[in-house]
């Protein structure tokens, strides 16, 4: 899509088609690997990599735990950056907007959804938290493995939550030739969604 009138009016939607479009090439080993920036208590920014879990109508959905940096981070200040890079696809969108605790009944979807080791670890792990050395992590997943032997189903850890990210825009930049590359800027306004072309 390289004109602004072909673009979808609602950027979810535009957002979806790319996103399945990275999660079918087969290049591409994390289509859901996100840059998630967030605020300190210092006003200063904040990013890591985390995983798009659910893609709903109208928010972007990711998993931690509360107590983590990043769940502090947002409890002070929910608002965050996202930003999604295919290399493969020479695509990149970035994402601004208000993150919101997703429900008791998200989160627990979202976790069971998570591969078995994947689950244990939430157990095992303090996230975030200083840890003295190798040998105490592997312990204590030791004990939380011999704890749920034999469970498939694993409860939730309390402290890990879904949590949705509300977007108040969208950029999309697809690379193009000579650097004449196509950027195409959403904006949440009150009559809805405003989009406009950007120099590249």
């Amino acid at each position: 899509m390289s004109r602004l009138a072909d673009l979808p009016a609602n950027p979810m939607e535009f957002f979806a088609v790319w996103y399945q479009e990275a999660r079918d090439t087969d290049s591409i080993r994390y289509p859901h690997a996100m840059s998630l920036a967030t605020i300190d208590e210092n006003g200063m920014p904040d990013a890591r990599m985390v995983l798009l879990l659910h893609l709903e109508d109208n928010a972007l959905v990711f998993f931690t735990d509360e107590g983590s940096v990043k769940g502090r981070q947002l409890v002070q200040r929910p608002d965050v950056a996202l930003v999604f890079y295919w290399g493969e696809l020479d695509r990149q969108v970035r994402v601004r907007g208000r993150v919101q605790p997703g429900s008791d009944e998200l989160s627990d979807r979202c976790f069971t959804e998570r591969p078995r080791r994947s689950r244990l670890t939430a157990w095992a792990s303090r996230q975030s938290l200083p840890c003295t050395g190798r040998d105490e992590l592997e312990a204590r997943y030791a004990e939380v493995e011999e704890r749920f032997e034999g469970q498939e189903e694993i409860q939730r850890p309390e402290s890990w939550r879904a949590y949705r990210t509300v977007p108040r825009s969208f950029e999309f930049w697809q690379g193009r030739s000579a650097r004449l590359h196509d950027r195409f800027l959403y904006v949440r306004g009150n009559g809805g969604w405003q989009r406009q072309r950007l120099e590249p």
